[in-house]
């Protein structure tokens, strides 16, 4: 399977400077990226990537038509694949020369290194920065490593400990989008909103160093905040003609608290509004089973599902019961780690989502990084994935851009599934 990625995005940190008077600078544009693959799965694989790391792309299915558009656009950086014929690249490499281009081509195929070797040739003699041709099949983190040895794209996360009541005190508070994808049909299916903030000193500082120890005043206050960003960019992607379901990560403590129904009825979600998932960690589903179980009935009438997340080590208690009333049983990543080679993570990833299709419900594998774990969830009828193979948080604007691209491309339904299993 060729795996549709995206990786981890962080904003840059903030410098501290001195108040100026007059309008805010408006913000430098982001790099720009040519990926050039006949095979359209490759070129959304690597928009993920690109895009998740603060890089624009375009994507072209051949190499004339990225020529054709060195006139109007200076990309930073060009992926063009070699294929069988290797004269389509060199022919790019030639028009690229002769542009006087000074970004970096980085050459990937799946063919002989000799081919490789000597479109690079043919590029070095012509003045191109040539990188270390890239072999497929390729995993996110070879992106990745290439992004960062060229500055290009966003700034990695502070590690600075923050306060969450301090962040929300701040405004600093925002959240990103990690993509949930169909795999069987390697579409976007959906997204998760994960929190980050963003501090004026440190820049993005992440969830394990925003929520450990956090009042559940505060996670409340969180909670809220989530939800109302969830039904936000539902209308916001819905205005692209995307119908998309989001999911959002709540304590059961405070979900009891929140009257959800009231928030959704506030926004009046669209009648094709494909709904809302909340996430509860397994371990608070299982302390108290019969609060979770009523939340998540309670919740069904207002089209929100309740998911069962870092699921795994509950199986018995889940399995005896005559009902399931959770929508979603999501995979720990623990057991999803190696699961198309270990003798043991293997079964015990099968068990769960045979457990979760006997129910009728989906099955949702989470910490999909290796694409031999993503091949083998799909034997094993897993619906869903995510994970930093299948796409990494990135900030709403970015994960807009994307969606804009793919409405450009590929028309209103932007290559997107349902957010139902098969």
């Amino acid at each position: 399977m060729t795996a549709t990625i995206v990786p981890s995005s962080q904003a840059p940190a903030a410098a501290a400077v001195p108040a100026v008077a007059g309008p805010p600078l408006a913000p430098a544009p982001a790099p720009l990226c040519f990926v050039v693959d006949e095979e359209s799965s490759i070129r959304h694989f690597l928009s993920l990537v690109l895009h998740g790391a603060g890089i624009d792309t375009m994507e072209f299915a051949e190499g004339a038509a990225m020529r054709a558009a060195i006139a109007q656009h200076t990309p930073d950086l060009v992926f063009h694949n070699v294929s069988l014929d290797a004269a389509d690249a060199i022919e790019s490499m030639v028009a690229l020369g002769a542009s006087n281009y000074r970004g970096a081509v980085q050459l990937m195929s799946a063919r002989g290194a000799a081919v490789l070797e000597h479109v690079k040739a043919v590029g070095l003699q012509h003045k191109l920065t040539m990188l270390p041709v890239l072999k497929k099949p390729f995993e996110t983190e070879a992106i990745l490593t290439i992004t960062r040895e060229l500055k290009l794209g966003m700034a990695p996360p502070a590690s600075h400990r923050v306060a969450l009541a301090e962040a929300i005190a701040g405004n600093w508070i925002e959240f990103w989008f990690q993509p949930k994808i169909n795999l069987r049909r390697k579409q976007l299916a959906g997204a998760e909103l994960v929190v980050r903030a963003r501090h004026p000193q440190h820049g993005i500082v992440l969830e394990s160093a925003l929520l450990p120890g956090a009042a559940d005043a505060d996670l409340l206050a969180l909670a809220r905040r989530a939800i109302d960003a969830a039904l936000k960019a539902a209308a916001d992607f819905a205005a692209l003609g995307l119908h998309l379901k989001l999911a959002v990560n709540i304590p059961l403590g405070a979900l009891a608290k929140l009257e959800v129904a009231d928030v959704i009825k506030a926004y009046a979600p669209a009648r094709s509004w494909p709904g809302l998932v909340v996430d509860v960690p397994e371990d608070q589903v299982l302390a108290d089973l019969s609060l979770a179980g009523e939340l998540a009935r309670r919740l069904a009438e207002s089209n929100v599902g309740l998911a069962v997340d870092d699921f795994g080590r509950g199986y018995s208690a889940l399995a005896r019961l005559g009902e399931l009333p959770f929508a979603e049983l999501k995979l720990d990543r623990s057991f999803v780690a190696e699961c198309g080679t270990d003798k043991v993570n293997a079964p015990l990833c099968k068990t769960v989502i045979d457990l979760a299709h006997n129910f009728g419900r989906a099955a949702v594998a989470t910490g999909v990084d290796k694409a031999a774990d993503a091949v083998a969830l799909v034997s094993m009828g897993c619906d869903f994935g995510q994970g930093f193979l299948l796409g990494q948080p990135m900030p709403e604007e970015r994960f807009l851009s994307l969606l804009r691209q793919r409405a450009a491309t590929q028309g209103r339904s932007l290559g997107a599934t349902d957010g139902k299993p098969d």
